[in-house]
């Protein structure tokens, strides 16, 4: 494939990446508006955001498969139109219940672009430049992420909540004609859908979220709360059981032997699972417990958003010389400091000068976590596993930042509130520490990744060999 043929590729994956990381960080800005015009509480607050993260999260494997079988680049086409659509339907929710499952449909459409995209990002480039495209791939999505609190800000503030969905209508518009046209179709190994499978993983998701969720609400010794966990627990196990036996599994446990694939992909779970709880509530610590508008918090919340812009293409880059290890031990290590940093000194008359350091040093470790982490998991597996590895990835993405969601909202709902400022605050602390609790986990798993030499003698035909006997 030629440079301009593979620029076409960066370039229309990273807008997909951008529309999903950009409705995510928008909505960061807008939950304190959402919460007061919709009137929803704290647990349909979440509901808002994890709906969308949990179908997202056990589609995407699904997703996956459908493209290797129907062609990644149509389905890719496919998703930016349904998250579009779904997009125009969260800005019609005339209640909180509608959002909810506009958010969910919304979530189908990001099962299809997020794995598919990288998939086809990384079929279009070697692997000795992969790591710098999705280095780059990372800083375009950065984009989004960084201006994402301030435009999310912007219009709230400037017009209304609504509009942040109908920003994602006329990107996915444009984008479209120009995947079909611009864009290779390719295709990965035809397997028959796992419909077993993905019933499984969702239910089991579903039961561990839902358990979390209504702890606070019916107490945490009512039956329903430690049946719930149990019976997710056993679906996730059963999951494991029948993938092992399947004879073809949406995630062939014979990845798993690949040291890469299994710690890259623990890692990227507490990564996000870190990210998405401290994102769930920056925002809301700015308007609610400071007084700040939505504009104002968006301006205030780049510091750490425009990291991930500015070093990840670096950290994608340098994981090519020197491995992924050292990028995931050092960011994750520095995103618990970060947020340690500020789960310590949260109070109602915080001054902001003072929540600069943290923001920069979290936000300069998640950077270089990230595209370290997709790295190492799409960089373990034959190129004919790639679809399957890129989902497998955006899976477990998605299950961390849903599961730090809910961990984050049980130990706030647990210990604080909407009541004041000082009950925000009384309950932010808390539920940041278990925040960087699990960047400092994540940490400690990517100390499990092989060394640069160790993973770059592993020829891609030994994975292929352990698959087959898997």
């Amino acid at each position: 494939m030629n440079r301009r043929a593979t620029r076409w590729v960066l370039v229309l994956t990273a807008v997909g990446s951008l529309m999903a990381a950009l409705d995510t960080l928008v909505v960061s800005t807008a939950l304190s508006t959402i919460r007061l015009g919709l009137h929803a509480s704290v647990e349909q607050l979440e509901w808002t955001v994890n709906a969308y993260n949990l179908s997202f999260a056990v589609l995407l494997i699904t997703a996956a498969a459908l493209g290797d079988r129907f062609g990644r680049r149509n389905l890719y086409a496919a998703g930016l139109g349904l998250f579009a659509a779904a997009s125009a339907a969260c800005a019609l929710a005339p209640d909180v219940g509608w959002l909810i499952a506009a958010r969910t449909v919304q979530g189908a459409g990001a099962a299809l672009i997020m794995p598919l995209g990288l998939a086809l990002l990384s079929e279009a480039f070697p692997p000795e430049r992969r790591g710098a495209a999705i280095g780059l791939f990372s800083a375009i999505t950065g984009l989004a992420v960084a201006s994402g609190p301030l435009v999310g800000g912007s219009i709230v503030e400037g017009i209304s909540w609504e509009w942040i969905f109908w920003v994602n209508v006329p990107i996915g518009a444009l984008a479209i004609p120009l995947v079909l046209t611009r864009m290779r179709e390719s295709f990965g190994p035809r397997s028959a859908l796992d419909i077993r499978g993905l019933a499984l993983v969702t239910l089991g998701a579903l039961g561990l979220v839902w358990g979390l969720v209504r702890g606070n609400q019916v107490g945490w010794g009512s039956a329903e709360v430690p049946a719930s966990l149990t019976l997710g627990l056993l679906l996730i196990a059963g999951f494991v059981a029948w993938e092992l036996h399947a004879r073809e599994p949406m995630l062939p446990m014979g990845f798993f032997r690949s040291r890469a694939f299994a710690a890259g992909n623990a890692a990227i779970f507490f990564t996000f699972a870190s990210l998405f709880g401290t994102v769930f509530f920056y925002a809301q610590l700015l308007q609610t417990a400071l007084g700040y508008g939505p504009l104002g918090a968006g301006l205030r919340l780049l510091p750490y958003t425009a990291t991930f812009m500015t070093v990840a293409p670096l950290a994608g880059a340098a994981a090519d010389r020197i491995g992924e290890r050292p990028l995931l031990v050092a960011g994750l290590s520095l995103q618990a400091t970060g947020m340690a940093w500020l789960a310590l000194i949260a109070t109602p008359h915080l001054a902001y000068s003072h929540m600069l350091a943290p923001f920069i040093i979290a936000g300069v470790g998640v950077s270089l976590a990230i595209p370290a982490a997709q790295n190492s998991v799409v960089g373990s597996l034959a190129s004919d596993a790639l679809g399957k590895a890129a989902g497998a990835n955006s899976m477990m993405r998605e299950l961390g930042g849903v599961f730090g969601i809910a961990l984050a909202v049980a130990v706030f709902a647990a210990t604080g509130g909407y009541a004041s400022a000082r009950a925000f605050t009384d309950g932010f602390g808390p539920a940041i520490g278990v925040s960087a609790s699990l960047a400092l986990v994540g940490a400690l798993t990517a100390l499990a990744l092989p060394g640069r030499r160790a993973s770059a003698v592993r020829a891609p035909h030994q994975l292929q060999a352990q698959e087959a006997t898997s």
